[in-house]
């Protein structure tokens, strides 16, 4: 199993999004989300850490919303030539960090929902999803290693998708 740690990676906080080949990271996902679209074809891919479900026409932080982060991710990968056939989605994170928390309320599982809708509608398919719970979670994302995402769980268990 690969480590959930990797010093040459590039972190991106929240809000924010990354595309390359390089190794990507996020640390403390609770309930943000990270949105990986990865190309299996070229081996590179983009990472968005989302915070929350939707926009609603603010422009300023594009990685902060789900719908936003999906338009930036896939505008950026056909500018390196990728084609939504060959583009597949991991999702990370989504927790409910706060058991007294349900419904609207609950930012995590809002975000886990935008994000497979919009996906649906984009009709790119979810390889792999580590979604939900109470924990938060820091991962790592290797684009030439086939997609590879190892992730710390906040109890110390890792696990690879």
């Amino acid at each position: 199993m690969g480590e959930a740690v990797c010093r040459d990676a590039t972190v991106v906080g929240i809000g924010e999004y990354r595309i390359g080949c390089t190794p990507l990271s996020t640390i403390g996902l609770g309930s943000c989300v990270a949105l990986i679209l990865h190309d299996e074809v070229r081996s590179l891919g983009g990472m968005a850490h989302v915070m929350l479900p939707a926009a609603n026409g603010r422009r300023d932080r594009p990685g902060k919303y789900a719908d936003s982060a999906l338009e930036v991710l896939l505008s950026g990968l056909r500018e390196q030539g990728c084609r939504n056939g060959s583009v597949a989605a991991l999702l990370v994170g989504g927790s409910t960090m706060f058991g007294n928390l349900c419904g609207a309320l609950n930012i995590g599982e809002r975000n886990v929902t935008a994000l497979r809708l919009l996906l649906h509608e984009h009709r790119i398919r979810i390889r792999a999803e580590e979604t939900g719970g109470t924990f938060g979670r820091s991962l790592v994302y290797y684009p030439r290693a086939n997609g590879k995402v190892c992730i710390r769980r906040a109890d110390g268990t890792c696990i690879e998708l």
